[in-house]
């Protein structure tokens, strides 16, 4: 059965397994998600449900967003989120979806917005290779070559390049699920996760289950 919910990244720490080793981890605070509108097969041409997360500042909301909370009778929630589940059809609108849902030891993908990190170099971006540090090179750390002067006489479109770097959605696949807090709606997942503390995630069911070797 397809899961997710949404939460906020609360930080790094390390989690003492049964076996007696440390592993770092990272806990996710997904207070409880609510059903804010669900679609369809025969409305919308398939089936989903929205899902909501956080108190949202009424003052700073416009009256199309509030309308759709209005309309479900719903208090407002800051994030909104549309998650395709096999079970979307038997949902209704206003019905919660805890951390319960997921159990210890599964594999799930976590998905958010990775850190910035401003203007960056080719070999910071892309983990491209530096010339020669030898004196005379005067070729340290640049971009590499920019095309011929006859042929091609133009820059291949997808050439590494400088440029802005992070504000990126990133997705982390097969994270273990090594604790499930349902007092304080906290999941422990083993392993890093993208985005600065406080930052909106996503965890859903692994897409791409890891084969063991």
């Amino acid at each position: 059965m397809k899961k997710a919910i949404i939460g906020q990244k609360a930080g790094m720490t390390q989690f003492i397994l049964e076996s007696g080793s440390i592993v770092p981890a990272t806990v996710i605070v997904a207070t409880p998600n609510v059903i804010t509108q669900k679609k369809s097969e025969e409305v919308d041409g398939y089936n989903a449900v929205q899902l909501g997360y956080g108190k949202a500042n009424l003052k700073r909301m416009n009256k199309p967003r509030l309308g759709h909370f209005t309309k479900a009778n719903i208090e407002p929630k800051r994030f909104l989120r549309e998650f395709k589940l096999e079970n979307s059809a038997e949902m209704n609108v206003g019905d919660e979806v805890k951390v319960e849902v997921f159990e210890v030891g599964e594999k799930v993908d976590v998905a958010g917005i990775s850190k910035g990190k401003g203007f960056a170099g080719t070999i910071k971006r892309h983990g491209t290779h530096r010339g020669p540090m030898t004196h005379g090179s005067n070729y340290h750390r640049g971009p590499g070559s920019m095309g011929g002067c006859s042929d091609p006489s133009r820059v291949f479109k997808g050439k590494k390049l400088p440029g802005h770097m992070g504000v990126e959605r990133v997705t982390v696949q097969n994270l273990e699920v090594i604790k499930i807090d349902t007092e304080n709606h906290l999941i422990v997942v083993k392993g890093a996760i993208p985005g600065a503390v406080g930052g909106l995630v996503t965890v859903a069911n692994n897409v791409k289950a890891k084969v063991a070797k």
